[in-house]
């Protein structure tokens, strides 16, 4: 407990900062889900607090993420169809399934699992994280146009044969339940098609609207319908809310540009009394934990939703644990991964019972805490306290805002989350499988899988499918590389033992490193260590390259960030024995010659000893 008040004035700090730019979000996150504002907003509250009490990265702020969002869209949409578009019945099934995922999360750290998350490849994450974006501003398209498909009568009033279909298919299972037999009682049959309103008939086509026009896939084919009706008042609050995002940050970044586009844009709306489509009404009043998730539990209802439950879990242990390391960065501390994920799982389940959409650690929320002066576990939870209150005071003047605003400030969130040091990296990656008469890169390929299947199919399957070609790939290399290895006669020890006699003067001013082995996405972990082992007097480091055959993408990045990290601290790197494929990857990202100058690179342990003692800025 003492810990937790060491640092109270920053902490606040921190904290309210960070809850203030998880605010527009929340609400955004929430609207964006279909389960409304209030979902989000729980979601912030519950998540904040608890992942941050209960969790192991100390700065870390939690809340809904695009991720989660974007995959408990698709849970939402789907649970809400099978329930004939009603979302009351459907909410408690919907609950389950994210209280379910919470306490899957809470497995995943208790069996110690949190440390395998480093080994999902660079490129899944890119082609994910990129998808996420594309999804978001695909999804976000319509209501920033004004367009509700379940409002448009033209485009409900296509779907009036298939609902209707529908409700005939309901009728006739209900009558088989009921031991009916259809054919030989058939006039119960029409007598019961006779009682089927036209409201009815109506609410089932805009069911089927709403689900036909959902997703990315569905935003893409209404759009030309959407860009027929637009609602110019929506648009224009839409875009006024994405120029101030992006025009506010050139002015300063000391206020949250996010908050003060919603405040802007929002007060213009009410006090011009335009007429615009407000967000659905946010209740005053603290939040009410939903019983019937535990008192209407049915197995069944739960069964189809299990694999998901479990994707939900993962993808917000991967989001979680990728912004602690972003954290650890920044602060130079360590998080615990497992115990992160024990702190995730209780936020989310508490969340889940009280109505609240899951989520992760958020990194902007995180960055934005650190740097406001944030450093123990109470910022975090003073950002849920804060949004608590927030909830409590303003309930009926947040459900004033426009849904256009929130829809702007999506947009601007989808463009955001998208991996652009990925995207500018595929020109440059080796093209080293062949399709046919095509040369392609393998790391390329998995990128662009991942982001269409994630975009147009299903996010889940995706990650999936980009594990395994992944796993294919990299075992398809590891093989081809050993089979040539095997024609060299294999590397004698007495080369390592060149450094024996290394001069006794320098051994305090130059540091050597041995890399063995591939430099992959499984091994990245270990080698950023690296850095934290060179000692305070070294003023060189030799990194020895004898023996590392292969580096992938996420190596790539990995030997990047060191030696920009060595670059800060004015250590000079010096490459021996640097191998072909390294070095063309090496060459296409410019760590060759930016980061290392070609005369830095050399053949043997010979030459760079007589380098350092006649060139070493040091070693003279």
């Amino acid at each position: 407990m003492k810990n937790l008040f060491s640092n109270i004035k920053g902490d606040a700090f921190g904290g309210i900062t960070a809850g203030i730019v998880a605010l527009p979000l929340a609400l955004a996150f929430g609207v964006s889900s279909g389960l409304g504002p209030t979902a989000g907003l729980y979601g912030a509250i519950f998540i904040s607090f608890f992942a941050a009490l209960f969790g192991g990265t100390s700065t870390q702020i939690s809340g809904p993420t695009a991720p989660m969002t974007a995959v408990s869209m698709v849970v939402i949409a789907g649970i809400i169809a099978t329930n004939d578009g009603d979302i009351n019945k459907a909410l408690p099934v919907i609950l389950t399934v994210f209280l379910l995922a919470g306490l899957m999360q809470v497995g995943l750290g208790v069996l110690g699992l949190g440390k395998y998350i480093r080994y999902i490849p660079y490129p899944v994450v890119s082609g994910f994280m990129t998808a996420i974006g594309v999804i978001i501003l695909l999804t976000q398209i319509l209501p920033s146009l004004g367009y509700y498909p379940k409002e448009d009568m033209e485009f409900v009033n296509t779907f009036k044969p298939h609902a209707e279909e529908v409700i005939l298919e309901n009728i006739l299972k209900e009558q088989a339940g009921e031991g009916i037999l259809v054919l030989e009682d058939f006039k119960e049959t029409v007598n019961r098609a006779h009682e089927i309103s036209q409201e009815a008939i109506l609410k089932e086509s805009q069911t089927l609207a709403a689900k036909d026009a959902s997703g990315a896939l569905g935003a893409v084919k209404i759009l030309p319908t959407a860009l027929q009706n637009i609602n110019w008042l929506e648009l224009i609050l839409a875009l006024g809310t994405i120029l101030i995002i992006y025009g506010f940050k050139r002015i300063t970044k000391a206020v949250p540009s996010t908050l003060v586009a919603l405040i802007v844009m929002s007060g213009i709306a009410v006090g011009f009394e335009l007429d615009y489509r407000p967000i659905e009404e946010i209740p005053s009043g603290l939040p009410i934990p939903n019983l019937e998730i535990f008192t209407g539990f049915k197995l069944s209802h739960i069964t189809p939703y299990i694999f998901t439950a479990l994707t939900l879990s993962l993808l917000g242990a991967i989001d979680s644990l990728l912004t602690s390391v972003v954290a650890d960065n920044m602060t130079k501390t360590k998080h615990k991964p497992n115990k992160e994920l024990v702190g995730q799982g209780i936020g989310n389940s508490i969340a889940a019972v009280f109505g609240g959409i899951p989520g992760a650690g958020a990194t902007i929320r995180t960055v934005v805490n650190i740097s406001s002066g944030g450093k123990t576990k109470l910022s975090g939870m003073i950002a849920g306290l804060l949004l608590l209150v927030i909830l409590l005071a303003l309930g009926p003047v947040a459900s004033k805002i426009p849904a256009a605003v929130l829809a702007g400030i999506l947009i601007t969130v989808g463009i955001g989350v998208m991996d652009y040091k990925g995207l500018k990296a595929i020109p440059s990656l080796p093209r080293d499988i062949k399709f046919g008469p095509f040369k392609l890169s393998s790391e390329v390929l998995i990128m662009i899988v991942v982001l269409l299947l994630s975009t147009f199919w299903d996010l889940i399957y995706a990650v999936g499918i980009g594990l395994v070609i992944a796993s294919l790939m990299f075992m398809k290399k590891i093989g081809d590389l050993t089979a040539e290895r095997s024609n060299v006669k294999p590397l004698k020890e007495e080369a390592w033992k060149d450094e024996i006699n290394f001069p006794e003067n320098l051994k305090e001013e130059v540091f050597i490193k041995h890399i063995k082995g591939p430099l992959f996405f499984g091994s990245t972990s270990d080698f950023q260590q690296l850095t934290a082992q060179i000692p305070n007097t070294a003023r060189t480091v030799i990194i020895r390259l004898g023996r590392m055959q292969y580096m992938d993408q996420s190596g790539l990045y990995a030997m990047e960030d060191m030696l920009q990290d060595l670059n800060k601290k004015n250590i000079e790197v010096l490459f021996v024995g640097l191998l072909k494929q390294p070095k063309y990857m090496m060459e296409r990202i410019d760590i060759i010659p930016d980061l290392i100058p070609k005369e830095h690179i050399f053949d043997n342990f010979k030459k760079c000893l007589e380098w350092i003692k006649s060139n070493g800025k040091n070693h003279k």
